[in-house]
């Protein structure tokens, strides 16, 4: 998985230095303020989970989290108010399988859908050059639902708020098309609530969400 990461962070930043080297102006001008962006995107989001399993008097069971990866199509919508700031939505459901792990021990507990929109603020280094990079910040909530316990457990998963960052690059096709690559870590932390109390994890989740695909410039 850690290769993984390093091999899409080397990408983004060999497309970002070309950029530098490589700054034509795109026919029909590129990204500008007005521009709005529509992303499909193949994403993958990889939980940075193990987070300890507790006693309600705080004594660790010797026991992790394990949260399962998930691929799946999702939707980025950017509005440009100037050339070089935009924000963008991305939306999108996953679905992971939650574990007790520690030892011999891998026993498998819920099974969830998240529903974790992200709204966030970007700056693009080079709107008009038809490689171009960016960064952003931003918010999003995570929402569970449809859960499913398992192996005779019961566990309840607490929504909230988490906060990104971003880096990636949009390299022109043609003038109104993009291959897009972009690399998101969100952090997020959850509690999870175990046979009604008997047990206790605050999940950091914190996933790493890369993602590649097609974005078409209106």
């Amino acid at each position: 998985m850690f290769k993984r990461h390093i091999a899409l962070a080397t990408a983004a930043a060999a497309l970002g230095l070309a950029s530098v080297a490589h700054a034509d102006t795109i026919d029909g001008g590129g990204k500008q303020a007005g521009s709005i962006i529509v992303d499909v995107r193949a994403t993958d989001v990889i939980p940075d989970s193990g987070s300890s399993i507790q006693t309600p008097n705080g004594v660790d069971t010797g026991l992790t989290t394990h949260v399962s990866d998930s691929i799946v199509p999702t939707l980025g919508i950017s509005y440009f108010f100037t050339d070089h700031i935009a924000a963008e939505l991305v939306l999108g459901t996953s679905y992971h399988e939650i574990s007790a792990v520690g030892g011999p021990t891998n026993v498998l507990v819920h099974k969830t859908w998240v529903l974790p929109p992200i709204l966030s603020a970007q700056y693009h280094f080079a709107p008009k050059s038809d490689i171009s990079p960016y960064v952003g910040v931003g918010a999003n909530y995570m929402i569970f639902y449809s859960g499913r316990d398992d192996n005779g457990f019961t566990v309840k998963l607490r929504d909230g708020f988490g906060v990104s960052i971003e880096g990636g690059v949009d390299v022109a096709l043609n003038k109104r098309t993009y291959l897009n690559l972009d690399v998101k870590k969100v952090f997020f932390e959850t509690k999870a609530t175990i046979n009604g109390g008997a047990l206790n994890s605050s999940v950091h989740l914190d996933p790493w969400v890369p993602s590649l695909g097609i974005g078409f410039r209106f």
